[in-house]
């Protein structure tokens, strides 16, 4: 599917450019792109990784992450009935998904691409998504955030007069939209179109698998590990209390600076203050915890680190392909076609058409959406309905084009299946959710 949509867009974009004179502009479109991927994305991205697998080296061979798994492994298993309950990627799908909800896109990317590889190892057919790698990717593309808070903080500059107004309505949507996605990845698994190819004779033995994998089946489990001595057990204790009293610091100077408790958004308050100081605690909680199982942290970060540059390089030509496909068709006037010819549509149903260029986009650039949105808050009002609903859109659904390239092309994986109708169907169902509720909420 994936394969049709990229033709697709390459296409209508050139076709469209040739009718509109829009050439050069597609030709710097497709340059640009090509730019881009390389040093926005990919590069950055490799230097992120790298933190991010070393420190998640740490938490493996210290046993952490299996510690983790444990409190979802009974759900885990009922999502991925394909991974084993003890297999590292069960603690990599949860560290991708605790960091999804709090907002914390840097970690979460690294984490969820650390997932993709433990999958990989577990796959009998290279180049071919499974079951399991599918329903992650929906459960990725369709993530319950609990505080939009790039939306949240344009409203704000904007003046907005409530601007966490929206987390309610976004959480609504997103939920609708995470539903949507399993539901559908896991009825579309069962389509014969879907099926899964027959096993190639000694192609399900690992030789393909990307070289992060062999050391994770290595990691030792936490049954091999005795117990922290007390010392050991007051000082992780001591450290974990520092971070709660700074929650709590946070929290509280919010409310007197703030009177949040009049509002009654103190819930929202902690959220926001523990996505605050999560990326700090992870970065120091992990080696402490290594260290005190006797595991020598720098030596094992390196080795964790190494991958990050890996992956990034090996993700760049995926992210090629889809940058330039949605640059050309968004240089040659496609969105700006598709919000004239459903104007009509629109307007039955009530959504305002200046939306319709961020929902379009949404699903192919985070970074384009969110220019859409501030544009959007600029023009209308950053109290207005139409503000208010791109806000919960844009926290409601996902870049799921992107999301797939990037994770599929980390782990080669050139047929995804039905990952790319379940993503997309889990943005509609959001779409669709923010629309209802917005009206419930804002429109009266």
């Amino acid at each position: 599917m994936l394969n049709y949509l990229w033709l697709l867009l390459i296409l209508f974009g050139v076709l469209l450019s040739v009718i509109t004179g829009r050439t050069e502009a597609v030709t710097t479109a497709t340059f640009e792109a090509c730019k881009s991927s390389l040093l926005n994305i990919a590069l950055p991205l490799g230097a992120v990784m790298a933190l991010w697998l070393g420190i998640m080296r740490l938490a493996e061979k210290s046993g952490a992450v299996e510690k983790l798994a444990a409190f979802l492994r009974p759900l885990l298993t009922r999502l991925f009935p394909e991974v084993p309950a003890d297999h590292p990627a069960m603690g990599s799908i949860v560290m991708n998904i605790a960091a999804n909800m709090l907002g914390l896109g840097n970690a979460a990317t690294p984490l969820g691409l650390r997932a993709m590889q433990n999958l990989e190892s577990l796959n009998p057919r290279p180049g071919t998504a499974t079951n399991a790698m599918c329903t992650f990717l929906a459960i990725n593309t369709s993530s319950v955030q609990l505080i939009p808070s790039t939306a949240v903080a344009i409203l704000a500059a904007g003046g907005a007069t409530h601007p966490t107004a929206i987390i309610g309505t976004a959480f609504v949507a997103t939920s609708c939209s995470f539903l949507t996605g399993i539901t559908s990845v896991k009825l579309l698994q069962r389509l014969p179109m879907f099926a899964l190819p027959p096993v190639i004779e000694g192609k399900n033995t690992g030789e393909n698998q990307p070289p992060a994998s062999e050391p994770l089946e290595n990691a030792p489990a936490t049954s091999s590990f005795t117990p922290l001595s007390l010392w050991k057990q007051a000082l992780l204790s001591a450290y974990v209390l520092l971070f709660v009293w700074a929650i709590i610091h946070l929290v509280w100077a919010t409310i007197l600076h703030t009177a949040v408790h009049q509002e009654g958004n103190l819930i929202i308050t902690v959220i926001q203050s523990v996505s605050v100081v999560a990326v700090p605690f992870l970065i120091g909680f992990f080696p402490l915890y290594a260290s005190l199982r006797g595991i020598a942290v720098y030596d094992e970060f390196i080795e964790g680190a190494k991958e990050g540059l890996q992956v990034a390089f090996r993700i760049f030509p995926y992210l090629v392909a889809i940058l330039v496909a949605v640059g050309i068709f968004r240089a040659a006037g496609g969105i700006d076609l598709l919000s004239r010819l459903l104007a009509p549509v629109l307007d039955l149903i009530g959504l305002p058409a200046q939306l319709l260029p961020l929902i379009l986009v949404r699903p192919m650039s985070g970074s384009a959406a969110t220019g859409l949105f501030a544009e959007i808050v600029h023009s209308c009002g950053p109290d207005s309905y139409a503000a208010q609903l791109a806000g919960t859109i844009l926290g409601g659904t996902e870049t799921t084009l992107y999301v797939l390239a990037v994770y599929f092309g980390s782990v080669a994986v050139r047929r995804g299946r039905h990952a790319l109708a379940a993503g997309l169907l889990a943005d509609a169902a959001g779409v669709a959710a923010s629309l209802i509720v917005c009206k419930l909420v804002f429109k009266q």
